[in-house]
């Protein structure tokens, strides 16, 4: 294995630690917004509860594409 995937794997942990860190500590509710976007489906009914976060998971994916093109260029 190449010592650029360590590196790789100890700066994801320290990101998702800071991150924990920020929610845990207060910040979560600067994040109230997350989860409420246009086109997150949401359907309540006595009994049921269906919640699809499609809009959420797409910033998100958005999020972790932008971050791995920065490491794959900065990395080489």
């Amino acid at each position: 294995m190449s010592p650029q995937i360590g590196k790789l794997f100890v700066m994801l942990g320290l990101g998702l630690a800071l991150l924990g860190a920020f929610i845990w500590l207060g910040g979560g509710s600067a994040l109230n917004w997350f989860g409420r976007l246009p086109g997150d489906i949401r359907v309540e009914r006595p009994g049921f509860r269906f919640y699809m976060p499609l809009a959420s998971m797409l910033l998100v994916s958005l999020l972790i594409s932008l971050i791995m093109w920065l490491v794959r260029r900065l990395g080489s």
